[in-house]
């Protein structure tokens, strides 16, 4: 293979949604790097794939960037896999790929399972432009950027944990306005997959009666 180091989309949910030629190039490495080793290894042994499996994640890819450039420079193919996803949106791989560029590498990223693509088309809310912002700062900066995001005029999305959600909206409400068109997909591809839309109150007043779980996808009318 030419390219030497692969991005990998594995499945945000449902096992299905993964493409053959990622199961392919997967088989045909020499190292997979996971987020997780212990949540890939699960996926990676469904599909009959035995690869060494190293642990890259936030809190030691800036220590293992230089060796696995060098792996790669050695003539190794590596596949990066976050735990579900594409890897570099909000999670690790920006770095691995900018080094691999800056020792001119050849980076290759297949299409593949994005959690925000579907909420966002299944929104109802305009798709033709918008702006991903991932996860909100959780504390410096946050109000700022909240107040910039008010002000956008394309659509905005946004990633949220469960117990952070309903003060996500609350917030969302008090700079955007109650009446703002939202919408909010949870556990997208899986068996209690939900997309709820509406206004800022009515999605406050919809989560608010239970208890939430799942990965959290919020899309949010422009100005």
């Amino acid at each position: 293979m030419d390219t030497q180091l692969y991005l990998i989309p594995t499945p945000i949910g449902n096992l299905e949604d993964i493409t053959l030629r990622a199961i392919r190039i997967l088989k045909e490495v020499d190292l997979i790097l996971a987020e997780d080793t212990r949540t890939s290894g699960k996926l990676l042994k469904h599909f009959e794939i035995n690869k060494p499996l190293q642990s890259y994640h936030i809190f030691n890819e800036h220590k293992t960037v230089d060796s696995l450039t060098q792996r790669l420079t050695d003539g190794q193919t590596i596949a990066l896999i976050s735990d579900a996803g594409t890897p570099a949106i909000s999670d690790p791989g920006f770095l691995l790929v900018k080094a691999c560029l800056e020792s001119d590498i050849l980076v290759e990223c297949l299409p593949g399972a994005t959690a925000f693509v579907p909420a966002l088309v299944k929104s109802g809310i305009p798709s033709d432009r918008f702006v991903f912002e991932g996860f909100l700062p959780h504390k410096k900066g946050r109000q700022t950027r909240l107040l910039q995001l008010a002000d956008e005029t394309r659509t905005v999305i946004l990633y949220e944990s469960p117990h952070r959600l309903i003060k996500c909206l609350n917030q969302l409400a008090e700079v955007c306005g109650e009446s703002r068109q939202a919408s909010v997909s949870r556990e997208l591809t899986k068996i209690h997959e939900e997309t709820v839309n509406g206004s800022l109150s009515e999605l406050i007043d919809h989560f608010g009666k239970k208890s939430v779980k799942g990965e959290i996808v919020i899309v949010i009318h422009g100005k």
